[in-house]
This record gives structure tokens, C-alpha cells and sequence, in this order.
């Protein structure tokens, strides 16, 4: 068994939570914070058997899209006077964590 940490953009979420549910995949969604931007993110965690594992992450990667945003650079360098310009980067995919489960219980 393994718990699958995914953390997503909020703008996937919804869309990646109705994939699972669709599949019969439970997963627990928690609202997060963080990333280079400081943005919401949602956490998804996913107790899978090993054999599901691969299915699992290829759906994340499906529905979990980078995307090119625009930010103003002294949003990152304080103290800096510099041009405010902004910069084009890229946001968004998934980061997953797949962690092995040595029990697990279910009241």
C-alpha cells in the first residue's frame, strides 16, 4: 500500500477531484498554501494499493496543467528598486509524493 501526497493548483482541484471520484479513487482534499508565488494549492491524499499507483499518478499528470502567468518581479525582491516589469513564468502541474504505508486502518 501507498499514500500518494499530490499537490495541485486550485484551479485543477475541482476538476481532478470529479476524475476521482469517478474512478473510484478516495482521496482526502485539503486546502494549502504555498509554491514560489505563495498561492492556493489543494493537497489531495490518496491511500492506493502498489498496482494502482501508476493509474493514480498518470490521471494527476492529466488533469493537472502548468500554465504561463505573468508577475510583477518586486512581488519577490523587497528592498530592490528595479524595474516593474513583468516576468512570464510557469505555474501550475502537480508535485506528488508516493510514500510507503506500513498499516493501514479504516473505523
Amino acid at each position: 500500500m501507498k499514500l500518494i501526497v499530490a499537490i495541485v493548483q486550485k484551479e485543477d482541484a475541482n476538476r481532478l477531484q470529479r476524475t476521482f471520484v469517478k474512478e473510484s479513487i478516495r482521496a482526502t482534499k485539503l486546502a494549502t498554501t504555498g509554491g514560489f508565488l505563495s498561492e492556493g494549492n489543494t493537497t489531495f491524499l490518496i491511500g492506493i494499493d502498489d498496482k494502482h499507483v501508476k493509474q493514480v499518478l498518470r490521471i494527476i499528470k492529466d488533469e493537472s496543467k502548468s500554465r504561463e502567468e505573468y508577475m510583477n518581479p518586486n512581488m519577490v525582491m523587497t528592498g530592490f528598486d528595479i524595474s516593474s516589469q513583468p516576468i512570464k513564468i510557469t505555474v501550475g502541474g502537480a508535485t506528488c509524493f508516493v510514500l510507503p504505508v506500513e498499516e493501514f486502518k479504516q473505523f
